[in-house]
Parts: structure tokens; C-alpha cells; sequence
């Protein structure tokens, strides 16, 4: 959940917020318990997410209060850490606490949820799904069932100094090796290094490596975590690219420590000829200030003979299974992927919205230029590999790719590493 993690503050920073929740205990009781309460499946509620500070998502709730008193949310905020909200959630959803009833979860955790109990199966027909982006939808089902509906999504792009490309009459670069030539010989002409994504040894690291194995046209895992896939020559290929751009010096040993913010400023200070980052960085990079305002351009990402896959973000909505009102929770989730509050999602929190109309609307594309090419990569993109025990695969992807960039280990050795290490994994599932 890109927005889990550091972000450009006050734009498409960190989570969903409100700072404000005062009781941090119990299921909300008292005066509405009694009279809401007693309507089957209805109440008040409690609503979960992840620390922010875009401070948009309060009147939304505000406005849901107002109009539906006895079903009033009430927001807790956890920690900003993606890492330290997936555990807050999952102690108390194994305690068997009814605290939480709509849980704002990031995507690569809808298959963990759902085949521990933690989360309720939804009817599809209930929510607007054909309105929404197609392949977010996909990050919200497991084992054929919809588990949470997609809240915001988001796609990796191509960051590049479109000054630095014009001079040297250069389009940007579609292909691997287009990005590779341009990273290399461009690049130390103005004492820049060449690319960088988010190489540091955490959920980033994940995401840049199955982007690189996607685009390839390989996988890790298969049939939402049941089969492993990984030894492949397309998965070797995507790692391959990594490797080749330490190799050859055009991703520096710098970029192996970078999170989403160290790219990020590299990119704004002028440090960095492309990028591989979130839209966040495009209204950051491009406010009055930046070193870069007005010097680059977004594009999709590229892939070893086109334009590649970037993996999906962005995070989805579920009901508890132990939510004491559940109907009203479904209702929530309804109001908060209707057409209208998406639209604020997007102006007022500078959230990547699911509604797929948004993308194409002109005021907006005139306010968020990068939405076009956005919902390029969205429509392209993956989500990352479905697992019960995702975060057991994403700590083997990353022991395993960081090896492959600290040219510890080749691309052939990891792949088979891997096979073995995911395959264990399973087997415990």
C-alpha cells in the first residue's frame, strides 16, 4: 500500500487519516447501541487504517455521520508503517475482537486476510465493480470470491528528466535496453547516476523485483499462492535486468539503499537521469521549489521490448468477519468507492482513485496531468504474488534479489533458490 509508506507529505503521503481518535479501545457503544444496534446488521461502526496526513478522509466520514447518525464511524488510526498497522490488525483480528469493522487494507494482504477468516466474502453485485479500473479488481478476490473492494490504487511509473533527453534528441526510453543505453551514456555527461527504483531490502525491494519478472513475462507464484514459478528463463531475464544495471554501473551502489523518499529526493535534487516511483512524486517534483519543476516527464515503465508491468498498489476496503454490522460496513464501502467521494479521494487526499471515468475526465487530466499515462500502467499492471502467507514470500523475494544486486549470487542461482525457498513456504500453508 504505496501510500502505507512515506510519501510526499501532504500530497500522496503515507495512509488515510484523522488524527483524533481518542478511545482507541472497544467497539463504539452506548446511547446509538441500543436503538442502531438493534437492527439486524446495523450500527455504528469503526473504521481501520494506516496513519496519514493528507487530512481528507475526516469530512468524508463527517459527511456519512450527518446523514446516517446511527450508523456513525468512528476512525482508528494505526501507525504510519505499513509493517506496524499489518501487525496491530492481525493481533487484534486473531484475539477475536469485534473492534474493527471496515478495515482498510493494502492489496498485497486481501489473500492472507481472507484465508485466515479475518475478512467476510462480499457479493460482487452489491458494489459497482464494472466501473472500476479492471485489474484492480483482481487484487481484492482470492480463491474466486470478492474479499474487499478496491479504495485506491496505483501503478509505478518512469520518472525522467525530459530536459536532459530533449538536448539529446532522445524520446524516453520504452525498452530495457533503450533505458540501459540512455542510463549509461547520458547520465555521467551531467554527473548524474543513471536509474534508480526502491532497491533497499523491504516491501519496495518486492515490488521493483516482480516488476522486473513481470515484464519478462514470469511470475513467482501461481493459482493465488498454490504453485511456484519462479524457475524460469523470463523470471531469469527480470532479475537479470537488475543485476546488469549494477553490473554495468548505471544503478548506482547508492540506489541499493533507497526507499520510496531517498529516490524520490535523488530524483528532485537533480541526482538521478530516470526513476522508477509513484505518482506522488510527480505533483512533489513539480511544486515551486523543486530543482526538477518543470525538467521531466512520467511514462510507463519499460519491459525488454515495450512498454512493461508495473505492479499494482494502492489499498482495498473489507468487513470484518467478527463486525457486530456488517450491512452498515458494506454500505460504507459502498459510499466510499461511489463515484463522488472517489473524485475526492483524488483532489482532496491526491489519492490515485478505482473509477476508471475519473481518468478521462478533463478538469481532472487538466489538474493531474500524469492520469493519462497513470491509467496506462494501471490497465498494464499485476498484482504482486498472491499468497496466504505473503509476507513470508516478500521476505524470501527480498534475501534473495538483494543477494542478486550485491552480485552475490546470479540470476540463474537465485531463481533456483527461490523455487526452493517459496516452495518450502507453501508446504507450511
Amino acid at each position: 500500500m504505496r501510500w502505507m509508506h512515506a510519501a510526499g507529505r501532504g500530497l500522496l503521503v503515507v495512509a488515510v487519516l484523522l488524527a483524533g481518535y481518542a478511545g482507541f479501545g472497544a467497539h463504539p457503544r452506548g446511547a446509538a447501541d441500543g436503538d442502531a444496534g438493534s437492527m439486524k446488521g446495523r450500527g455504528p461502526m469503526t473504521l481501520v487504517t494506516a496513519g496519514d496526513l493528507t487530512e481528507y478522509l475526516g469530512p468524508l466520514l463527517d459527511d456519512w455521520n450527518r446523514g446516517r447518525p446511527k450508523e456513525r464511524v468512528t476512525l482508528v488510526e494505526l501507525p504510519d508503517s505499513a509493517d506496524e498497522t499489518r501487525a496491530q490488525m492481525i493481533s487484534e483480528l486473531r484475539s477475536g475482537s469485534d473492534r474493527f469493522d471496515v478495515l482498510n487494507i493494502d492489496v498485497a494482504w486481501t489473500s492472507e486476510f481472507a484465508a485466515a477468516g479475518w475478512v467476510r466474502p462480499l457479493k460482487p453485485d452489491r458494489f459497482p465493480l464494472d466501473t472500476f479500473l479492471p485489474p484492480v479488481v483482481d487484487t481484492a478476490t482470492f480463491d474466486g470470491r470478492l474479499y474487499a473492494v478496491p479504495y485506491v490504487t496505483n501503478a509505478g511509473l518512469l520518472y525522467y528528466r525530459s530536459d536532459i533527453l530533449e538536448r539529446a534528441g532522445e524520446q524516453p526510453p520504452r525498452t530495457w535496453a533503450e533505458l540501459a543505453r540512455q542510463a549509461r551514456t547520458l547520465a555521467p555527461e551531467y554527473g548524474m547516476d543513471g536509474y534508480a527504483g526502491q532497491f533497499l531490502p523491504y516491501e519496495g525491494l518486492t515490488v521493483n523485483a516482480t516488476e522486473a519478472v513481470h515484464s519478462a513475462g514470469g511470475s513467482f507464484l501461481r493459482d493465488d499462492g498454490a504453485k511456484v514459478s519462479v524457475d524460469s528463463a523470463a523470471a531469469r531475464s527480470g532479475l537479470e535486468f537488475l543485476a546488469g544495471g549494477v553490473r554495468d554501473g548505471w544503478i548506482s551502489p547508492e540506489a541499493r539503499g533507497y526507499k520510496e523518499e531517498e529516490s524520490r529526493q535523488a530524483f528532485q535534487d537533480g541526482r538521478l537521469l530516470f526513476l522508477r516511483n509513484w505518482p506522488y512524486v510527480y505533483s512533489v517534483a513539480g511544486a515551486k521549489g523543486s530543482k526538477v519543476a518543470g525538467k521531466f516527464g512520467a511514462a510507463p515503465l519499460p519491459g525488454p521490448s515495450g512498454p512493461g508491468t508495473s505492479v499494482l498498489g494502492g489499498s482495498n476496503l473489507a468487513v470484518s468477519s467478527r463486525s457486530r454490522h456488517p450491512e452498515s460496513a458494506a454500505d460504507l464501502i459502498s459510499y466510499l468507492t461511489s463515484e463522488r467521494v472517489q473524485r475526492q479521494v483524488l483532489t482532496e487526499g491526491s489519492l490515485p482513485p478505482v473509477r476508471a471515468a475519473l481518468y478521462e475526465d478533463p478538469a481532472l487530466v487538466r489538474d493531474f496531468p500524469y492520469l493519462p499515462t497513470l491509467r496506462q500502467s494501471v490497465l498494464a499492471a499485476e498484482p504482486r504474488p498472491k499468497s496466504p502467507q505473503y509476507d513470508q514470500v516478500s521476505l524470501a523475494v527480498q534475501a534473495v534479489v538483494q543477494d542478486v544486486m550485491a552480485l552475490r549470487q546470479t540470476p540463474e542461482q537465485a531463481v533456483a533458490r527461490l523455487s526452493r525457498e517459496l516452495g518450502s513456504i507453501s508446504r507450511k500453508g
